[in-house]
């Protein structure tokens, strides 16, 4: 069963309104649905972008601190591996 459709209208320009119907021919699609889905795409966009802004904002208020020293972090966890080429060296 299909979800509940309320009918709108909508005025577009002539040029907007033949290349729609270029590609609903091209694709063998009617305008709504290809209407349907521009929209819900720029309303998906729309979402994510708030979302990365959001946590942006939330890194940008609260640093992270962990992640800040994840360099001298990462490069002590390598200097403890038994396969680091400078504890080779040191163990002949």
């Amino acid at each position: 069963m299909g979800m509940a459709r309320t009918q709108t209208l909508v005025q577009l320009s002539d040029e907007l309104l033949a290349q729609l119907d270029e590609r609903g021919a091209r694709e063998g699609r009617s305008r709504s649905e290809l209407i349907r889905e521009a929209l819900a795409d720029y309303l998906a966009a729309d979402r994510e972008a708030e979302v990365d802004r959001l946590i942006v904002e939330s890194y940008t208020r609260q640093p992270q601190e962990d992640l800040l020293d994840a360099d001298r972090i990462g490069e002590t966890m390598v200097a403890a591996e038994p396969w680091e080429p400078s504890r080779r060296k040191a163990d002949r």
